[in-house]
């Protein structure tokens, strides 16, 4: 049974930092992303890692890091210098089956964890 769960979600002011966890169990998984998704928006991805190495999205360059904790089993996103717009849920997902590059589209993705509210005051 795979599952992810996120956390580390929470309110905080323009400007502040967050870093969202997501605990794997079942399998570990090497193609992994962060997604988010916004009230009466898209699923978009924001952040995703893979033997290649790591992709994201133009509007979080320079202020995500997507890393991962392969012992932990734990896929993490710092998030810095945040913003209203980065206001929305978000969620990590798992590929099933391996991809040499990271993907950022999330119906390249399998799993999917329930997700974690993050809000960006200003």
């Amino acid at each position: 049974q795979v599952q992810l769960e996120e956390s580390g979600g929470g309110s905080v002011q323009s400007g502040g930092s967050l870093r969202l966890s997501c605990a794997a169990s079942g399998y570990t998984y090497s193609t992994m992303g962060w997604f988010r998704q916004a009230p009466d928006k898209e699923r978009e991805g924001v952040a995703a890692i893979a033997t290649a190495g790591t992709s994201y999205a133009d509007s979080v360059k320079g202020r995500f890091t997507i890393s991962r904790d392969r012992v932990k089993n734990i896929l993490y996103l710092q998030m810095n210098s945040l913003k209203p717009e980065d206001t929305a849920m978000y969620f990590c997902a798992a590929r099933r089956d391996p991809r040499f590059w990271p993907v950022l589209q999330p119906g390249e993705y399998n799993y999917w964890g329930q997700g974690t509210q993050v809000t960006v005051s200003s």
